[in-house]
């Protein structure tokens, strides 16, 4: 085996600083307090703050370097972000939320007051203007842009639960806008 001298240092591991002459050859080695060794940092004390402190340093460095500008310039649709993390859009979670809860008023049977309220056509005048839209108008709406199933026909598919379940399981997500 040979022993580079040049590349070589000597440290002591003692409580005490200790003076010790390594010989190699006829040349003294240097004798250090601290050196790094496959990227890890060993000092004579044998104390490891320095080594966290190093490393804190070199991941604060990596993140102003790569992830910084990265978060800064580059562009990364949110649609892209979702799919790579596998999270659905909140826009599908709170539509198959909304078609969801419209099967139990329409499965409610007579003489409930949420299934009579969905069920309900006001009579007598109303005010000046466009009518507000009721939410069984909305839903209905939803349930034909997104499922294509129109409205004369909601009721009696929203009816059966278990067709009505795994249309919204297999509810895709809208189309990316752009």
């Amino acid at each position: 085996m040979k022993i580079s001298t040049s590349k070589s240092e000597a440290m002591v591991l003692n409580r005490k600083k200790v003076e010790c002459l390594l010989r190699v050859k006829e040349e003294i080695l240097p004798q250090v307090e601290e050196f790094k060794y496959l990227g890890v940092l060993f000092t004579s004390e044998r104390r490891v703050e320095r080594e966290i402190d190093r490393r804190i340093r070199s991941g604060g460095e990596i993140y102003w370097s790569i992830f910084v500008p990265t978060l800064t310039y580059d562009r990364v649709r949110s649609s892209a972000i979702r799919e790579e993390l596998g999270v659905e859009s909140l826009l599908l979670r709170v539509e198959r939320s909304q078609m969801g809860w419209l099967g139990h008023p329409v499965r409610m049977p007579p003489g409930r007051l949420p299934g009579e309220v969905f069920r309900a056509c006001p009579s007598g005048r109303r005010p000046p203007g466009r009518p507000r839209t009721r939410w069984r108008d909305y839903v209905s709406r939803l349930v034909w842009e997104r499922l294509g199933i129109p409205p004369d026909e909601l009721e009696e598919v929203a009816g059966e639960r278990e067709v009505w379940a795994s249309l919204l399981r297999l509810l895709p997500p809208r189309p990316d806008p752009g």
